[in-house]
């Protein structure tokens, strides 16, 4: 969809622990299921919230994001040693092929997710590796997150992965949000 990326203006919004009410970290990391020497990339990690959450479970996390405000606000905050901030596109990213274990995105999928996104996770993740996706829901009533008409619906995620090739393992729509957790070709 790609109609906004968060305002980096308002990015100390994004370290509310009330957001674990719609996506937890728990749940985020039993989606990725990272092993101590994984290399994990949170797409669009903003300012680390969730990549803060991932860091101790693995060997190393990638928070990439297209704003270098973010970048700015998580290094001011302070990054764990096993985190390498990258600025990039999802459709674009820089990393060779079968290079990630695991990739996820809590609540930015609908900025980046179109096919050319998800087909370059696919390049970057190694066979079998693991795509964690939750988002705002496009069946969802909008009060909370970004308007519906800027969100994906549980059925158009799916579809875009399963078209990349990856093989889809839970899809499930929640209050207000999806999660899709899926293996890669």
């Amino acid at each position: 969809m790609g109609f906004h990326t968060f305002d980096a203006d308002r990015a100390r919004q994004l370290e509310d622990e009330a957001r674990y009410a719609w996506i937890s970290r728990e749940e985020l990391i039993d989606a990725v299921d990272p092993t101590a020497d994984a290399v994990v990339a949170d797409l669009g990690s903003g300012t680390g919230f969730y990549t803060d959450d991932m860091a101790p479970h693995t060997g190393r996390v990638y928070g990439v994001d297209v704003q270098p405000e973010m970048h700015a606000i998580y290094r001011e905050k302070g990054l764990p040693e096993n985190v390498e901030l990258v600025e990039g596109d999802v459709g674009d990213l820089p990393f060779d092929a079968g290079e990630l274990d695991a990739a996820y995105s809590t609540a930015t999928f609908h900025e980046f997710g179109d096919a050319d996104a998800v087909t370059e996770l696919a390049r970057v993740l190694t066979p079998g590796g693991r795509l964690a996706i939750f988002d705002w829901s496009g069946d969802g009533d909008g009060d909370a997150g970004p308007p519906c008409a800027e969100r994906y619906r549980l059925g158009e995620a799916v579809e875009m992965v399963t078209d990349a090739g990856f093989s889809v393992r839970h899809a499930r729509n929640r209050t207000e949000t999806f999660v899709v957790v899926a293996r890669a070709p």
